[in-house]
């Protein structure tokens, strides 16, 4: 099927999208990092479920094994750790803005390790489409508290988390470079390794105490979180894999950076915001870039 990466990329940033509001809204009734590590259990069940239904083949070689749980950890322990600090620092706008840079850092580092090269209207539809989504973050300012050292604190936190994306895409590129891989199964590994770090210190920290009780008596925070868990865990990152694995991984990681731009009629019509001028016209240059991406 042509185009199936970019599709899939796409495909991505939708159900990352809806995720992004569940998750939102389940996050102010039972706090981030329970909802976090419960996201990750809910996706790992399902992720079960389907690969036994499908019949996948679960067989990967030592180092698919390997890379795919390296690209867990530092995608979903470690970068998403530094990106809600970002977030809780200097705002979910500024925050955005900076994760724009993933797909630079993905590029670069795709060409260092595999070798990838961009042509030259790859690499113009994607400034355009990253030129699109930081007009529309960035086109209402958040008022920013803390001093001027958190601020900065908050900026390198968003850089670590961008960072940690563009590895992450890399190790997950290595696995399916070595040999075919299904997207439930190498999403199932991801997600698995990482609840495994992530549940174990949450609980020390105290973070995860009555998590059960709590979910039993906030049923809404129960459903949203499992709505959340099955649109962006469970779906989205696997159809990240496949988008990975059938383009390069600078432009899959451009395509999945649209979640702004898809956000726009979401929060329009579910939460009733304004949208301005500046958000149409930044979100019209974004599909201009990812055209000229299917162009190319």
């Amino acid at each position: 099927m042509p185009f199936i990466g970019e599709l899939c990329g796409l495909l991505t940033a939708v159900c990352w999208s809806g995720s992004s509001l569940a998750f939102s809204a389940a996050t102010l009734r039972v706090g981030p990092i329970r909802l976090n590590v419960t996201r990750l259990i809910f996706a790992a069940a399902l992720l079960f479920v389907a690969v036994v239904i499908t019949g996948s083949d679960i067989h990967l070689s030592s180092s698919q094994l390997r890379n795919l749980v390296i690209s867990g950890i530092i995608g979903l322990v470690i970068g998403d750790t530094f990106l809600f600090k970002s977030y809780e620092i200097i705002g979910a706008r500024m925050g955005m803005l900076i994760m724009s840079v993933a797909p630079a850092i993905s590029a670069l580092l795709a060409y260092v390790l595999l070798g990838e090269i961009l042509s030259w209207m790859a690499v113009l539809g994607m400034v355009v489409t990253l030129l699109g989504i930081a007009i529309v973050v960035f086109e209402r300012r958040e008022t920013i508290t803390g001093t001027r050292r958190s601020h900065f604190q908050g900026i390198v936190f968003g850089f670590l988390a961008a960072a940690g994306q563009g590895v992450a895409l890399v190790m997950a590129k290595m696995a399916f470079n070595e040999g075919p891989i299904n997207g439930f199964v190498a999403t199932l590994v991801r997600i698995v390794s990482s609840t495994i770090v992530i549940w174990p210190l949450a609980w020390i920290a105290g973070k995860y105490d009555n998590a059960y009780s709590i979910f039993m008596k906030d049923r809404k925070a129960l459903w949203l979180t499992l709505l959340g868990a099955f649109l962006g865990p469970f779906l989205g990152i696997t159809l990240s894999l496949v988008s990975v694995a059938n383009t390069t991984v600078g432009i899959a990681a451009t395509l999945m950076a649209t979640v702004p731009i898809l956000m726009l009629p979401l929060v329009k019509y579910i939460q009733k915001d304004h949208i301005s001028w500046r958000a149409i016209v930044g979100a019209t240059i974004a599909v201009g870039g990812v055209a000229i991406l299917f162009m190319r």
